[in-house]
């Protein structure tokens, strides 16, 4: 740590911050002053080897974060402080024997991340969403509101987004759902997917979004942009955009999907809904835009109802009674993912809502996660089929038939 920290104040005090310096001439400033300390004392070629990656990383990368960044198998970073590092690996926590130097080498890592987005975080606005070059989702909190230091969130994504068939192998689903899930999207159902936070919601939206026919035209509508839709052509990603101390206007999600509206879109997808987008969505649903989806936080599936009712408050005033007529006749299924507590995630309840039944939004389980038992740690089960989907208007015009039922 100390060799590392004295060749780095050295080359700071080479580098000329008046012009443009590229990472060659970083490294080799960072080779010089390894060679120079290599004639000071014996270095073994690995321990030097070290340095160079270190100093670079801390210069021009991410400090200690970046082989964390660059390792697939980790699915989240946490930074609980500069000395405080956990990350997600296989769907468990682990706390690794990391840390910063002192908590303003990692503040001037997360001033990097931020800024690269043309964001900005200070004390006075002490938190910022952002995301990394690769598309990874950064939240990032400091003082006076986190109290141990920086606290840095990092959510990675696979290089490769994962498809049905990755989670038809990771027990997700079944070959069966799948294909019902399937006939559903291309007919132009329009899709809710719930769950708790890490459910995989994001992920089985992606995957969803593979089934939508490739001539139409798809909205991207997301606070972060995450979703990697790839084989749409004619596809729009809009992201929405916070204020900053720059004057910038704030661009909401609502905002987004008004415009969506006037942009031609055959279906519109909502990254997550959390409070008054809710019902410009549930409109744009009901407007004609067949086959959109969107995601939300819920318990179950019912409760999303309820969850919907309350962010749909939260953007207008209107009766209950016309907020749940709004819902019954935009929504035709809710998707709802749990995760297990061999930490594996699932599809757990499919349903398909019915209409408004003595004021209520009426609903029907289609398909149900029944646990069997456990195997080798993991939980074992199987997706029943409880009813029979009702309405089968869609995939009548779309010219699809389901298998069963």
């Amino acid at each position: 740590m100390e060799r590392s920290r004295k060749i780095r104040e050295h080359v700071l005090e080479k580098i000329d911050f008046s012009s443009e310096i590229s990472d060659d001439r970083v490294l080799e400033l960072i080779d010089g002053e390894i060679t120079s300390l290599a004639l000071e004392e014996e270095i073994l070629v690995s321990e030097m080897t070290r340095l160079r990656q270190e100093v670079f990383h801390s210069l021009r990368k991410l400090d200690i974060l970046q082989d964390l960044v660059d390792d697939p198998s980790i699915t989240e970073i946490m930074i609980n402080g500069a000395d405080s590092v956990f990350v997600e690996r296989g769907g468990g926590l682990e706390q690794l024997p990391l840390r910063f130097s002192s908590a303003e080498r990692l503040l001037d890592v997360v001033t990097r991340i931020v800024s690269s987005c043309n964001r900005v975080v200070s004390e006075s606005s002490p938190i910022a969403d952002a995301r990394l070059p690769n598309g990874d989702r950064v939240n990032v909190v400091l003082a006076p509101t986190a109290l141990n230091g920086p606290i840095l969130t990092i959510r990675r994504f696979p290089e490769h987004p994962i498809e049905v068939k990755d989670l038809l192998a990771f027990g997700s689903l079944s070959e069966d759902l799948a294909d019902f899930l399937k006939a559903l999207v291309r007919s132009g159902y329009n899709i809710f997917i719930s769950g708790g936070t890490g459910s995989g919601k994001t992920t089985f939206l992606n995957a969803m979004s593979a089934f939508i026919p490739e001539e139409e035209r798809v909205i991207t509508i997301e606070d972060n942009a995450e979703l990697q839709i790839r084989h749409i052509p004619n596809l729009v990603r809009l992201e929405a955009r916070s204020a900053n101390v720059e004057g910038c206007t704030p661009i909401s999600i609502r905002d987004l999907i008004r415009t969506s509206l006037r942009m031609r879109p055959d279906r519109i997808i909502v990254g997550e809904v959390r409070g008054g987008e809710a019902v410009d969505m549930i409109q744009a649903m009901n407007t004609g835009h067949d086959g959109s989806m969107s995601t939300g936080h819920a318990n179950s599936a019912i409760d999303m109802m309820s969850r919907l009712e309350i962010m749909i408050l939260q953007g207008a005033e209107l009766p209950i009674a016309a907020i749940r007529a709004q819902i019954a006749s935009a929504l035709d299924i809710v998707v709802h993912l749990g995760r297990l507590r061999d930490k594996s995630r699932k599809v757990l309840e499919v349903a398909e809502i019915l209409g408004i039944r003595e004021g209520e939004v009426a609903m029907q389980t289609l398909y149900r996660f029944e646990e069997k038992g456990e195997q080798d740690g993991k939980i074992t089960g199987e997706w029943i089929r409880e009813n029979p989907l009702e309405k089968k208007d869609k995939l009548a015009l779309a010219g699809i038939r389901l298998s069963t039922g």
